[in-house]
């Protein structure tokens, strides 16, 4: 058995991106995978400029272009009185970064660009249908046992790097608190062909109300012209076979946006939703990255960037320690960063959009529409507002940190 590689536990696009990065700097790579392929997660697929640039020294980044959608603008509106309360044009940003833009293209199509460019990697190899069931570790190496074909064997490495999604197997071996809190509803996510731009909708829009505010994100689909994502917050008392329901289901479209006829529905689908952080990232030869790391609610798009951006600072670090250029600590700098981003950026602004959008009291409301829409006719407000929300600023602030 050669302890002489790293072992990546998760074919997503965090593992897939950390396999890949190190491969390129010739580590000797397994990434294994429990499913038998790689699977379709219709949740993520809205891409922050930092993300982009971040992806595309590999190549990946031009190749999403092929049939992703640049978004350029993006909006909060007032879904009660129909309002738009603010616009924000990420062209302000033109002159931080070459992508002034959110790109928006489903998972499921940037996970196989990674993975072919992965398997041209002489270093790298990859097993599907191998689910990881434990590790054990020394101060030399970590010995994973897998199990594929209802046999077990163990595998040793120097490193093993856990991406295996939010219920990850890899930080429950590890006994790593995952802390934070689970919402108390379910996102019911509905996806139709019918054109919402014709409304007045930008292809990113969040539409704030106290009873059932709405998420909107234009995704290409099978091609032209597109599909809409709609996202809804559910009681989970509710039985999913009611909430879909083809008349339950119709009137909620119609009640969010009246239309003739019936809506065209090619998706839906619920998940529950959590707001989590591992205490730690690094157990000693183990690390965490991605949703393995963390999780949040998807609104402001922050979830599989920040994965990403996990992907891109491990891969630079734990490269460097391979190659004896830095000790294992410099690993510890990876925690300190990362988790700071996640803990003072992402979670709390993706806790302080969902909060804003189902604000109940309507005098915060009123004072918040306002202040959003000072923010966005202000040239020099909306684009710091810009900075952060893009992802720009968590970047930035998680290198500042020694």
């Amino acid at each position: 058995m050669s302890r002489e590689r790293v072992i990546v536990a998760g074919a997503g696009p965090v593992g897939l991106l950390t396999a890949l990065g190190l491969a390129r700097q010739g580590v000797p790579i397994l990434l294994i995978e429990q499913e038998p392929g790689l699977t379709i997660d219709l949740r993520a697929g809205s891409f922050h400029p930092p993300t982009l640039e971040m992806m595309a020294p590999y190549g990946i980044t031009d190749r999403m272009h092929e049939t992703g959608i640049k978004v350029r603008r993006w909006q909060i509106r007032d879904r009660k009185n129909k309002d738009l309360v603010a616009n924000f044009d990420l062209r302000l940003l033109a002159d931080l970064t070459p992508y002034p833009y959110r790109l928006h293209l489903e998972q499921h199509r940037l996970t196989p660009i990674i993975l072919d460019l992965l398997r041209e990697e002489p270093s790298a190899e990859i097993r599907f249908s191998t689910q990881f069931v434990n590790a054990a570790q020394d101060d030399e190496r970590v010995v994973v046992t897998v199990e594929s074909n209802g046999e077990q064997e163990q595998l040793e490495a120097r490193w093993l790097v856990g991406a295996d999604g939010g219920r990850s197997a890899v930080r429950k071996a590890s006994a790593v608190e995952f802390e934070g809190f689970t919402w108390p509803e379910e996102f019911f996510v509905v996806s139709t062909p019918y054109d919402l731009g014709q409304h007045g909708y930008a292809m990113n829009a969040y539409l704030a109300d106290p009873d059932e505010w709405v998420a909107i994100f234009k995704m290409p689909g099978d091609g032209s012209p597109g599909i809409w994502r709609l996202a809804f917050p559910v009681d989970t008392s509710i039985p999913h076979d009611e909430l879909t329901a083809p008349d339950a289901l119709e009137a909620r479209l119609q009640a969010f946006q009246p239309k003739s006829g019936t809506y065209p529905v090619s998706y839906r689908s619920f998940y529950r939703v959590h707001q989590r952080v591992a205490k730690d990232f690094r157990i000693g030869r183990i690390v965490l990255a991605g949703d393995a790391a963390h999780i949040n609610n998807p609104l402001g798009a922050f979830g599989l960037n920040s994965g990403i951006h996990d992907a891109t600072n491990l891969v630079e670090k734990l490269g460097a320690v391979w190659r004896g250029e830095a000790k294992p600590e410099l690993l510890d700098l990876y925690t300190r960063q990362r988790r700071l981003a996640t803990t003072d950026h992402v979670q709390a602004m993706s806790i302080r959009n969902k909060r804003t959008l189902e604000e109940r009291d309507p005098e915060v409301r009123r004072r918040h529409f306002e202040e959003l829409m000072h923010t966005a006719a202000t040239p020099e407000l909306a684009r710091q507002y810009l900075v952060n929300s893009a992802m720009i600023a968590s970047v930035q602030r998680a290198r500042a940190v020694a």
